[in-house]
């Protein structure tokens, strides 16, 4: 067993799997303490790497590309100190860096891990439920269904549509960018009917505005990489997925499914109440247009 404990983290490699949990020190970030231990199969492993440096080093794992659905989820797009494959190593512990990171690399290469992109996911995923309070609003996903309650601060015209609950079955991904800076983040749930939307994420009702606090708001990758793992793998062709035995089929899809009379009730109210609205002076013209077509797309 090849192990290394630093203020950061700790990795445990035991030969088939290499666990990775936080620190708990307050420096780390709270996205990693949230996310909690990740347990990587040496399937999924690309390669290691210990980078050393004057006053700390670093330890880094590549994964497969395919096999996290965390990796598809964020692209890549996690700061430094939230990514739970880079461990900050002090200076003192670069030989037990050196070590963990050799056995990895000795047992990739008597298993013979290929390093092509993978058919399926390989790690899990975070559990469900799983809710997190953003700065535009609350998002939980239970695994059937996601939910968006908007916050008092958010634009009128996503307030005004109520809170948003998407199937999982109707979702084709999310998009997922942090907010850095100055610049704002967001988190949009893309469906068959709403891939072609053009609405800023802070009128789009699909879509979470991450203008906040940062800390908080890199919270949301939880919950995009929750929907990410229970998607269709991004290897399966678009309208076609394989069964066990490799045969082609066609894959239902929201624009397959005809409308249930629960969901066109719930397009009669969502109607109405923005016509209220509408009437009532609340939504001008153009937000009421705007509005209008972003529900009746949801449908």
């Amino acid at each position: 067993m090849a192990e290394i404990i630093q203020r950061d983290g700790t990795w445990v490699f035991d030969g088939t799997t290499v666990r990775i949990t936080p620190g708990l020190h307050r420096s780390v970030p709270l996205f990693r303490q949230t996310y909690g231990e990740i347990a990587v199969p040496l399937e999924a492993i690309s390669g290691v790497a210990f980078e050393p440096e004057r006053k700390r080093g670093r330890l880094r794992m590549r994964l497969r590309e395919g096999a996290d659905p965390l990796l598809h989820a964020t692209g890549g797009r996690l700061p430094d100190p939230a990514d739970p494959y880079r461990l900050t190593v002090d200076v003192d512990r670069a030989g037990v860096a050196e070590y963990v990171a050799e056995e990895i690399r000795r047992s990739l290469l008597l298993d013979q891990i290929p390093k092509e992109p993978t058919k399926t996911y390989l790690l899990p995923g975070p559990p469900v439920p799983v809710s997190v309070r953003s700065s535009d609003g609350t998002v939980s996903f239970d695994g059937n269904r996601v939910r968006i309650d908007w916050a008092d601060t958010s634009d009128r015209v996503k307030r005004a549509t109520g809170p948003r609950i998407i199937d999982v079955g109707e979702l084709v991904h999310v998009e997922w960018l942090p907010n850095a800076g100055y610049e704002d983040g967001f988190m949009r749930f893309v469906t068959r009917g709403t891939s072609f939307s053009k609405l800023p994420p802070e009128k789009d009702p699909y879509a979470l505005d991450l203008w906040g606090s940062t800390r908080r708001d890199l919270l949301t990758a939880i919950v995009a990489t929750a929907v990410t793992a229970r998607l269709p793998h991004p290897s399966i062709r678009d309208g076609v997925e394989y069964d066990g035995e490799h045969t082609a089929r066609p894959r239902l899809t929201a624009s397959t499914v005809p409308p249930s009379a629960d969901h066109h009730d719930v397009l009669l109210r969502r109607l109405r109440e923005l016509g209220e609205l509408h009437r009532d002076g609340v939504l001008t013209d153009e937000e009421f247009a705007m509005t209008k077509t972003a529900v009746l797309r949801g449908f």
